[in-house]
């Protein structure tokens, strides 16, 4: 089911992209909102989801397995880079949005929280899609029914 392409809407993506921004910088600006052992890692599983409805914007055909594949690519990438430390790069994390974009430190265990992030968005977009199935076969035979 996850392996066929996708007609996703752009304009639903555009909206949840928002909402999980918003609830990431939530995440790390009131960290009250989830239990303390979690630490920062809601924020950075967010930013995986973050980046999984970004490349569904841009690919709005692709398969759920390879929207997964891209954003767990793009996050594993993003955490690589910060074992890179030069004066330029280091710069532009020192600031508010460099730091939320491209991280500061490399953290192995971010790799679970990235992994989850883009099995919850891969979960959510097979389970609308099969809910939105079920409503179109329950509509469709209500409609078979009246004629």
């Amino acid at each position: 089911m996850c392996l066929t392409k996708q007609n996703r809407s752009r304009l639903w993506y555009a909206i949840a992209l928002l909402v999980v921004i918003g609830v990431g910088l939530a995440s790390r600006s009131f960290p009250v909102l989830f239990p303390r052992f979690m630490g920062k890692y809601p924020g950075d599983g967010f930013w995986a989801l973050m980046i999984f409805l970004v490349w569904g914007i841009v690919f709005p055909g692709i398969s759920t397995a390879r929207l997964a594949v891209y954003a767990l690519v793009t996050c594993c990438l993003d955490e690589c880079s910060q074992l890179y430390h030069a004066t330029g790069i280091d710069i532009i994390r020192s600031t508010t949005l460099g730091h939320l974009v491209l991280g500061s430190g490399f953290i192995w265990s971010d790799f679970v929280a990235y992994a989850i992030g883009v099995g919850v968005g891969a979960l959510g977009e097979i389970a609308m899609r099969s809910v939105t199935a079920a409503r179109t076969k329950l509509t469709s035979r209500k409609g078979k029914e009246t004629q």
